[in-house]
């Protein structure tokens, strides 16, 4: 049997591996178009690689996939994040939970996931094609599928079985190919972004963290809880990123121009922010606002809060009043940000849309519409939010993919 993967990235490389693992007498071919193998895998995380999430429960990590969750559901059960955790911890790679609930290798570098899943390769013998574009995939006699390459040079292959591993697309024309096929495809849109801000001076708290931040789109009931980071362009971090994906359509409608609400401090009752400035006032009463920062906010950050409320930085606690204390709660609680516009990361660009779902059989990834085709990773209309998610249903559609083959 000869089965080909299109396909040099996670997905790709976790649906060779899981084919000849789960077919040792088959010949596995994996085609990649371009001259470099892994490439998200390398620079993910900041180069440290979120190989997975620590997320145990099943219900909580389908709710991080806005596309895809439920029709993954019973592939976590074949392939699970501690599947994961495991595959890779009996290759030699250590790994570690953090806080947050993400699972980075131990060496904090993404080469040492790559270095794994190369040496897996080798050893079970899968031969690696690099700079091999499909340019079509061909039904045959005997269901067959015969591939032709985009280098017109290239002689045409027949393969038993295709998984087709190429990722995202960024335009609805990168998928012409599946879709000439019978395939029904959604539109692919950006679907990890962060929020550019041109017209707000908060840029200028540029590397500012605020750790534990609620940001909503105002007018949907949207809204993401986490650290948020103040970037010379807008708002990014953990909040943005997973708020980006949970909107990702409705922005798009909205041509990414919107107003953004941010509660810088995740209390959501008013009462409790009082309180809290009430002990201020009652223990550091003669203290400068600027001198006692409240719930831990960054003095840079609290500076600028003081400023946007109106309130003088030389003002005295004693002296802030009623009316300074709503001004302050509704700035800490209901800050309002103008977004026109979004900036994704260009090597980790993640789209929501790709093959529709309802083209493949999620129990074993092959298509409906296609026999002995099978699909793999984000070149389905799968997206997850930021946290190792979006790795974990490359490992999982692989894994099941390469197995049932």
């Amino acid at each position: 049997m000869k089965i080909a993967i299109i396909g040099g990235g996670a997905a790709g490389f976790f649906a060779a591996i899981s084919a000849k693992e789960h077919h040792a007498a088959a010949q596995v071919i994996l085609f990649e178009k371009s001259n470099k193998l892994l490439a998200k895998v390398r620079i993910s995380g900041g180069g440290r690689c979120n190989v997975t999430t620590g997320c145990t429960s099943t219900k909580l990590l389908t709710e991080a996939y806005p596309r895809g969750g439920k029709a993954l559901k019973k592939a976590f059960q074949v392939f699970h994040p501690k599947d994961t955790m495991a595959w890779f911890e009996s290759r030699g790679v250590a790994l570690k939970t953090e806080a947050d609930g993400r699972v980075f290798p131990v060496s904090n570098n993404s080469q040492t996931i790559i270095d794994c899943l190369m040496k897996a390769t080798q050893k079970l013998g899968i031969q690696i094609e690099m700079s091999k574009g499909i340019k079509a995939i061909c039904p045959t006699a005997g269901e067959r599928l015969r591939l032709e390459f985009s280098d017109k040079n290239a002689s045409p292959l027949t393969f038993d079985k295709v998984i087709v591993a190429t990722g995202g697309s960024p335009k609805r024309s990168g998928l012409e190919w599946l879709e000439g096929l019978g395939h029904q495809v959604v539109d692919p849109l950006p679907s990890l972004f962060t929020f550019n801000m041109p017209a707000e001076s908060v840029t200028k708290l540029m590397g500012v963290v605020a750790e534990d931040a609620l940001v909503s789109v105002q007018g949907t009931k949207l809204k993401s809880a986490g650290p948020v980071l103040v970037t010379h362009w807008g708002m990014s971090g953990p909040a943005v990123l997973k708020l980006s994906s949970l909107a990702a359509r409705i922005l798009h409608e909205k041509s990414y121009e919107f107003t953004a609400q941010i509660n810088w401090i995740n209390i959501p009752n008013q009462n409790a922010i009082i309180a809290e400035l009430n002990d201020i006032i009652a223990e550091h009463s003669q203290k400068m606002l600027s001198s006692v920062k409240p719930f831990s906010l960054p003095q840079r950050l609290w500076l600028y809060l003081l400023k946007r409320s109106e309130m003088p930085t030389d003002k005295r606690w004693s002296e802030l009043g009623k009316k300074g204390q709503n001004k302050l709660t509704t700035t800490l609680s209901n800050d309002i940000y103008q977004v026109k516009g979004k900036t994704t990361f260009k090597e980790e660009f993640v789209t929501c849309g790709g093959v529709s779902l309802e083209s493949i059989d999620m129990k074993t990834m092959q298509s409906r519409a296609c026999p002995n085709l099978y699909f793999a990773g984000e070149v389905m209309n799968i997206d997850g939010i930021t946290g190792g998610f979006n790795f974990q249903a490359a490992w999982t559609t692989g894994f099941i993919a390469g197995k049932l083959a």
